[in-house]
């Protein structure tokens, strides 16, 4: 809307990675990244872990996030990972609609591999839980986590499809960006909500439980 396109006046080094095959055909993934970003600060804030420790796993994770998404040109190894896994799956005489699944599976997992790695690095607190609760835990959280951004990345997908207009051929209109808003937040509400119940979990468990007394 405010008139950024391919007709914009860029320093010929970011356009030449910024526009181009994936932003055409996958433009909401641009807003992933913001999201992407956004819950690795959200991380940092929420983490009871050491100030050094949380600045490097910020820096760290976001830096290893854009490079997996921007190079060596938009869209990085994730959006590359998702096009060649469902291409050499529809190659291979599977229906449309199982490519499209297994690429934004396969999107989903890097993007999210990203993600994963950045809580790792950031930490939050030492755990009192035994091993295996800890282990099942992660496990429980790794993977409703994953199913909620292959779900965010094959409704992002069918942007073009659901109206979201050219761009960024040319600016957008209000209904279109009206369309991208409404994609953008029905493709993340699941992880965010996942998100959420986590970290209510967190603060349930930090509460000191009252003493009972004896009769």
């Amino acid at each position: 809307m405010t008139g950024l396109s391919q007709a914009s006046a860029l320093p010929p080094e970011i356009a030449a990675r910024f526009y181009g095959f994936f932003l055409q055909q996958y433009p909401l993934f641009t807003f992933a990244l913001i999201y992407a970003l956004a819950r690795i600060v959200s991380m940092a804030a929420t983490s009871i872990a050491s100030r050094l420790r949380r600045v490097a796993g910020v820096l760290v994770g976001a830096a290893l996030l854009l490079a997996l998404s921007l190079y060596p040109t938009f869209g990085g190894l994730v959006l590359r990972a998702g096009f060649a896994t469902g291409g050499m799956t529809f190659l291979t005489y599977q229906p449309m609609s199982a490519a499209y699944a297994i690429g934004a599976a396969a999107s989903a997992f890097v993007f999210g591999s990203a993600l994963a790695v950045s809580a790792i690095l950031i930490g939050n607190r030492a755990s009192t839980a035994s091993w295996g609760r800890r282990l099942a835990t992660g496990l429980f959280r790794g993977g409703t986590g994953f199913l909620a951004l292959w779900f965010a990345f094959a409704v992002i997908g069918q942007a073009h499809t659901a109206g979201f207009g050219p761009w960024p051929r040319r600016d957008l209109s209000a209904g279109e960006t009206g369309v991208g808003v409404s994609l953008v937040l029905a493709a993340f509400l699941p992880h965010a909500i996942l998100v959420w119940l986590a970290l209510r979990d967190r603060s349930r468990r930090k509460k000191p439980v009252a003493a009972s007394i004896a009769a």
